[in-house]
């Protein structure tokens, strides 16, 4: 049986992939789904830990991105705040418009609305335009993963694949 939000969220993961490569990142992928981010971009020494989500146009014109996320156990459906200390960027891949566009988490509170469509009103001020998200945007440095931190880095990597292979 397919799994359509699945097939959504990994069409979403490849669309950021193709845009970030284009824009000059190489694209780091965790290998474990439990990761706090779904990819990790490369560029001038530095790492960005990025969440990707799919998200439609909806009625009123604008794409609604929650932090937070969603599973299941056997007691029904839960719902977890996104630590933001664990994500440079989230990068929302819309189909409708077949764009990308990158904020920081950390600008904004539980959730934010990317306007795609004009409002009804004009209204200009206070609203997030689509277009003003397409570039990455500079991240707190202090957040970032630097090259510095190279051994580190390659330590958690050499860790995660230690324990996948005693898995």
């Amino acid at each position: 049986m397919e799994h359509h939000t699945k097939n959504k969220d990994d069409l979403g993961v490849l669309k950021a992939q193709v845009d970030l490569c284009s824009k000059g990142y190489l694209i780091l992928t965790p290998l474990s789904d439990l990761s706090p981010f779904d990819l990790v971009a490369y560029k001038n020494g530095e790492f960005i830990r990025i969440q990707v989500k799919y998200r439609s146009v909806n009625s009123k014109g604008f794409l609604f991105v929650r932090f937070s996320s969603s599973y299941s156990t056997s007691k029904g459906c839960c719902e977890k705040p996104v630590d933001k200390k664990e994500v440079d960027l989230y990068c929302v891949y819309c189909p409708d418009t077949d764009k990308c566009y990158y904020f920081d988490p950390k600008k904004f509170k539980s959730t934010v609305n990317i306007r795609i469509n004009k409002t009804l009103n004009n209204q200009s001020e206070k609203i997030n335009f689509a277009e003003d998200y397409l570039m990455i945007p500079t991240v707190n440095r202090n957040s970032l993963v630097s090259i510095e931190n190279e051994t580190q880095v390659s330590f958690c990597i050499l860790r995660q694949v230690f324990f996948c292979l005693l898995a």
